[in-house]
């Protein structure tokens, strides 16, 4: 796949030479199931290799411009949504800055100037109830009559399948915020994870057996699931790792910041300065706080076996 971080990258690069292009455009934040089976109907109009299958989605959200009060946080991180968009067999990806002037472009403006002259457009899938143009004053009849001026296709998704884009991604983002990572796991289609560097923490976990690795993600956009302990795995030099993750504010030893601590099981390792990404498989319970740290400790033994448990299981 080739990653354009603009619309004028990708005109650079094709020189003005480029196939004409199958494109959609979006958040696509999670690339879920949903979200796949719109990505699959870009797939499969390409697959003659007479065109090019195109995405255009914008970093960053466009709420995240235009609402100052915004407090959205995201599925995914943009590494992430480009390896899931690889995997599905997407050609180009263009990640486009939204600021406020490009929210400005007319209708036409947008249609002519990039759709046409700048991806050379045969045929744009787009869902039924799509809204573009300065204020999102132009619909999908719109765009049909620009498709018919320009000469280009416009496949309308059906209202069903775009309610099972808007439905699961809303259900994802609360099955996360409250700590059913299994059932979000199940509307993906793949495990929830997160990404980050290992930075040195108070190392209290060293001292009562439960060595942790400190995780500090690289985006504080991304959608962290509730406080608890869950069961995790990470691939680290090419070997999978098995381990248990805490996600909270150590109420035990009167933390004051929310942390994520990975204790990897049968592993003793240097992680630190590493980036990592752990992948989020099942929530055992929620952050407690324990009279004394021989209990949490206690409790810790029990956690650990749980995982052991459901991996055994698998």
């Amino acid at each position: 796949m080739k990653i354009f971080h603009s619309i004028h990258d990708f005109q650079v690069a094709s020189g003005g030479n480029a196939k004409k292009t199958i494109l959609t455009l979006g958040t696509f934040d999670g690339v879920h199931f949903g979200h796949k089976k719109i990505l699959e109907k870009v797939t499969q109009n390409t697959e003659n290799e007479k065109y090019e299958s195109l995405v255009l989605t914008f970093f960053p959200h466009p709420r995240m411009v235009l609402q100052e009060d915004s407090d959205l946080k995201m599925l995914n991180t943009i590494d992430e949504k480009i390896e899931l968009l690889d995997k599905i067999g997407i050609q180009n990806l263009v990640i486009h800055p939204f600021d406020e002037s490009f929210s400005r472009l007319t209708a036409e403006e947008f249609v002519k100037n990039i759709l046409v002259d700048q991806f050379h457009i045969h045929k744009i899938i787009i869902g039924h109830d799509h809204r573009f143009g300065r204020n999102r004053t132009a619909n999908i009849d719109d765009l049909k009559t620009f498709g018919e001026q320009y000469d280009f296709e416009v496949e309308e998704i059906s209202a069903q399948e775009i309610k099972e884009v808007s439905v699961s991604s809303t259900k994802i983002r609360q099955a996360l915020i409250d700590g059913n990572v299994a059932l979000a796991n199940e509307y993906l289609g793949y495990n929830y994870s997160l990404t980050g560097i290992i930075a040195k923490g108070k190392q209290l976990g060293r001292t009562i057996g439960f060595p942790t690795a400190n995780l500090k993600l690289e985006e504080n956009f991304k959608l962290i699931p509730k406080n608890g302990v869950y069961i995790v795995k990470s691939i680290i030099n090419s070997k999978t790792v098995l381990g248990m993750m805490n996600i909270g504010f150590n109420p035990t030893v009167d933390g004051k910041n929310q942390t994520i601590e990975i204790n990897y099981f049968d592993f003793d390792e240097d992680l630190y300065d590493q980036k990592i990404t752990v992948s989020v498989l099942e929530r055992i319970r929620s952050e407690v706080k324990f009279d004394s740290v021989t209990l949490l400790k206690e409790q810790l033994e029990k956690d650990k076996n749980t995982a052991l448990a459901y991996f055994e299981n698998l």
